[in-house]
């Protein structure tokens, strides 16, 4: 496991982006890694949707460990699963879950600074001590910074990510997840600013992968999109069938 750890910390280099195309079960993770990657990601909207549920913590943690459990067996790249917001109401919880993530197979996890289905991300102390308590597990903490999520990008929201991308490496941290971003400025600010690798979440706005990486992007995720265009695909394939 250790070596794994090592393994997909080693893959973070900012300028030669980490690019993860999100898969939810050990089937879709087979398939993308025999494509050719050199780790794998869950994520959680593909995964709750996957199995009958929503996005939230709405999934109960011992099923989440078992998908995982089920992916990290079929696979022998680096796996980083979705944790949301920790799977947690203390620190102690959240470093259990941490924990437990880790013994089923996890190099990394990907966690909020927002509780379950919260608008507005937690104080940064308060989110900088759940992710303390989430590296004591000892893997690979990609912490999310959730300050653009529905919000249009100005100087004092910039501010407050570069602020806590500094609170979260201090925490222990070693990545820094920050979604719902396409502008390029804003970016590369935070790159530069950051102590740690940038992820950034693709979405048709950015102008090309290597776009992301001369702006000092580390690893870029693809989230739900890769979930919905299979269901997409699904559905039509489907719908041709039953029209005729």
């Amino acid at each position: 496991m250790t070596d794994n750890v090592e393994k997909f910390r080693a893959l973070h280099v900012p300028g030669k982006p980490l690019v993860l195309y999100n898969i939810w079960d050990a089937g879709s993770a087979k398939a993308v890694v025999a494509a050719g990657a050199p780790a794998i990601a869950t994520g959680s909207y593909g995964v709750a949707e996957a199995h009958g549920l929503a996005d939230g913590e709405s999934m109960p943690l011992d099923l989440v460990l078992a998908n995982l459990s089920r992916i990290a067996a079929t696979v022998g790249v680096p796996v980083s699963v979705d944790l949301e917001s920790g799977y947690g109401a203390t620190l102690d919880e959240v470093t259990q879950s941490v924990i437990q993530a880790r013994d089923a197979g996890a190099s990394g996890i990907n966690m909020e600074d927002r509780l379950p289905n919260a608008d507005e991300p937690l104080p940064v102390e308060e989110a900088s001590r759940r992710f303390a308590a989430a590296a004591n597990a000892g893997i690979f903490i990609n912490a999310r910074c959730d300050v653009f999520r529905g919000k249009t990008v100005d100087a004092a929201l910039l501010a407050d990510a570069k602020h806590r991308a500094t609170a979260y490496a201090d925490a222990g941290a070693a990545g820094l997840f920050v979604p719902f971003l396409s502008d390029a400025a804003t970016i590369g600010a935070i790159c530069e600013a950051s102590p740690i690798p940038v992820n950034i979440l693709w979405s048709d706005e950015c102008e090309s992968i290597a776009a992301l990486a001369d702006l000092g992007v580390a690893r870029i995720s693809f989230g739900h999109q890769p979930w919905a265009k299979a269901m997409a695909d699904l559905g039509e394939a489907a719908a041709k069938l039953y029209k005729t």
